[in-house]
């Protein structure tokens, strides 16, 4: 009996050169292999064949028109060695990176190839002989093809040519009816040397010898344990994984009824039902195994249920991996406790409380001024816990709306509103599970997400915006916030069952001006980090000392990098940008009239510019309004001051070391204090104010 005729239909001679290598092996014994290289041969007088196997897509439209005989034509679906794959794995999440091919549409194919391998978190442009210069790219992905990569390209990376995937080996096996391709050890070889494919058990029906082969093939490839049985539940495939989950040999399982021998496992449901039962947990041989039952079914007809199992250690490893590859480089703790700087008891004594903490999962209230270091003490909790390993998601619940911050944190699903991604989105709880979560500014979430926070502490599950499905999570909690939380229970602005959750375990980040010790060792430590070369006078070390340090460490960083750019080489007290001294707060009538005669000694030239910020504030915080230093600079051109953002920052700055207006982060605004208000009063009094 005569060989089946396959022609080969390729771009160049090369290629078939590469195919010979790897494919010709487990075909040429079975079938006759005619080959078309296009730059060689020419196809004019027609091709005749059993099979016409095309290289690319793009060859097609050519080469249709010269097949006789209504030859059925297939495409071949490409994949790469494990080598190549290897290659590819070791770049790091968004690498930009030329794919370098013989032209711009087997660039774009080659594109897909990688992403439907998986690798989706690559950015690759397409660039071929002709194409336009890429100038800001200095790496180099090619299939085979390094002698057209551009040059001066710094790095390239050869990922070895495409070949044929087990896919197109078996649609060549089937259209030529030669099942024996699929069962001979050059086969099997090949498919173990190759990049493993993604398992459609949709796609995979039927009782032939070839597809069953094919099944069989593919089954042994992937990572899941599968068992498939008819329709009356006999078992006729069982795959290597199932083996290593279900603990019986493959030939003690093939013929089994599959309900009878595992009758925790849903089956009987699934073959009556018709309906696919997913994800649930049952035990097997000690352990807790999720399966997932699906029917097979073809026109109404039920064939038989597919079974995947898999390990729920592994189901949550699998995830965490996902997890990692959806956020990326992002959400992933730097800091530790060594990171934190300063010898100073107070400092030494709130490390040491946070060391232990970190040891518990109970949530944590980090409270302390701004710029004290609340999330630097959040991230050393979570690298020195058990959650270490996982993921250190941060959100600052001050910068985002209600309506988005609500949507961050917990997601959403397809349709949920207007503008929602229509893939849904996973929310910031999910993708913290196992791990830590950091909420900033905790005093800024309005009754909402209050309700909506205290819930999941208290159940530990949510449900996506728009969604019906209850998502359980694991998740650690540590808030932070520089305002007074039991103020705001008490002006009832803030949930007192929701600050009693959070503050399992609270911890006081001392402000700067008390561990006076720690200012000139953490500024020679950012002297060295800048690069700031200067010394300072006796005066300003004195003056440094004194300083209100209100901004903390983040005020004395910028002073540091501020006296690094002026380029003096010893810093007088006049030197230094600062502009207040530690002022005791006191609500004695006494005390408020010794405020109003700094301010009026103090800035005596000024008092137009302080007194219109006061009034505005005044104005604002009557109609309920915020405002902000943008607000702020528009007015005051109203008032021919015309006064910038930087001046009515200074200014604000100045009035708030009087504790005359709170400045709150985000959307909280700038508030005038009762004693700003007091003090404005006095100065109507005085007829300064007309």
């Amino acid at each position: 009996m005569s060989k089946k005729t396959l022609a080969l239909v390729t771009y160049h001679s090369y290629s078939i050169e590469i195919y010979d290598l790897f494919i010709m092996p487990l075909l040429d014994e079975h079938v006759r292999i005619d080959k078309y290289p296009l730059d060689a041969v020419s196809i004019t007088g027609g091709i005749k064949a059993d099979l016409v196997l095309l290289s690319s897509f793009t060859l097609y439209q050519n080469v249709k028109k010269h097949v006789l005989n209504d030859t059925e034509i297939i495409i071949a679906d490409h994949t790469l060695m494990k080598a190549g794959t290897d290659r590819i794995k070791q770049l790091p999440n968004g690498t930009r990176a030329m794919l370098v091919n013989i032209n711009y549409k087997v660039c774009i194919e080659s594109i897909l190839m990688i992403h439907q391998l998986g690798f989706r978190n690559l950015e690759l442009i397409p660039v071929y002989p002709g194409s336009v210069p890429v100038g800001d790219i200095d790496l180099a992905i090619t299939p085979g093809e390094p002698s057209l990569v551009p040059k001066g390209v710094r790095k390239i990376i050869d990922i070895g040519h495409r070949v044929f995937s087990i896919g197109t080996i078996a649609e060549i096996a089937a259209k030529l009816e030669k099942p024996e391709i699929l069962d001979c050890d050059d086969f099997h070889a090949y498919s173990g040397s190759i990049a493993p494919p993604s398992l459609n058990l949709d796609n995979i029906l039927g009782d032939n010898q070839i597809l069953n082969k094919q099944l069989d093939t593919l089954l042994n490839i992937v990572d899941k344990a599968i068992i498939i049985t008819n329709a009356k539940g006999v078992i006729h495939s069982y795959n290597a994984s199932a083996e290593r989950i279900i603990g019986y040999r493959k030939e003690k399982m093939i013929g089994e009824n599959a309900v009878k021998l595992m009758p925790e496992i849903p089956y009987r449901e699934v073959l009556e039902s018709g309906k696919e039962i997913s994800q649930k947990l049952v035990n097997i041989n000690g352990s807790s195994i999720a399966v997932t039952v699906t029917p097979i079914a073809i026109g109404g007809n039920l064939y038989g249920v597919a079974a995947t199992f898999e390990r729920f250690t592994e189901i949550e490893e699998s995830q965490h991996k996902l997890r990692i590859q959806l956020i990326g480089k992002g959400h992933r703790a730097k800091y530790t406790f060594d990171d934190i700087l300063g010898t100073s008891s107070g400092i030494a004594e709130c490390k040491k409380i946070a060391k232990r903490m970190a040891d518990s999962t109970s949530s944590i209230l980090i409270m302390g001024e701004s710029g004290t270091g609340k999330e630097l003490f959040a991230q050393a909790i979570h690298n020195h816990s058990g959650r270490k390993d996982y993921q250190f998601v941060a959100i600052n619940c001050a910068a985002l709306p209600e309506s988005l911050l609500e949507s961050e944190l917990f997601g959403y699903v397809r349709g949920a509103f207007s503008g929602a991604k229509k893939e849904g989105k996973m929310g910031l709880f999910e993708l913290a599970h196992k791990g830590t979560l950091f909420l900033d500014e905790i005093g800024e979430i309005s009754p909402t997400i209050q309700v909506r926070l205290l819930r999941v502490l208290q159940e530990r599950s949510f449900m996506r915006i728009g969604g019906d499905e209850v998502i359980s999570v694991d998740v650690r909690i540590i808030a932070a916030t520089n305002s007074n939380l039991e103020e705001l229970v008490s002006r009832g602005q803030f949930r007192q069952d929701l600050y009693y959750r959070l503050k399992v375990l609270p911890l006081i980040i001392p402000p700067l001006r008390e561990r006076k010790e720690d200012i000139v060792t953490l500024m020679n430590v950012y002297k060295r980090k800048l690069n700031a070369e200067f010394e300072l006078s006796g005066d300003a070390e004195t003056k440094l000392l004194n300083n209100g340090w209100h901004g903390n460490v983040r005020e004395l960083i910028n002073c540091v990098e501020y006296l690094g750019n002026i380029d003096e080489h010893l810093v007088t007290a006049r030197q230094l940008p600062l502009t207040q001294t530690v002022r005791p707060l006191k609500e004695e009538p006494e005390n408020r009239v010794g405020l109003m005669d700094d301010l009026l000694r103090d800035e005596q030239h000024n008092l137009p510019d302080y007194l219109f910020v006061l009034e505005s504030l005044e104005k604002a915080y009557t109609n309920r309004e915020r405002i902000g230093r943008r607000t702020l600079a528009a007015k005051s051109r109203e008032r021919a001051l015309f006064l910038t953002e930087q001046e009515i920052r200074s200014i604000l700055l100045k009035l708030q070391e009087s504790h005359l207006v709170s400045i709150k982060k985000g959307r909280g605004g700038t508030k005038i204090t009762d004693l700003g208000k007091t003090v404005l009063g006095q100065l109507r009094e005085t007829d300064l104010i007309h």
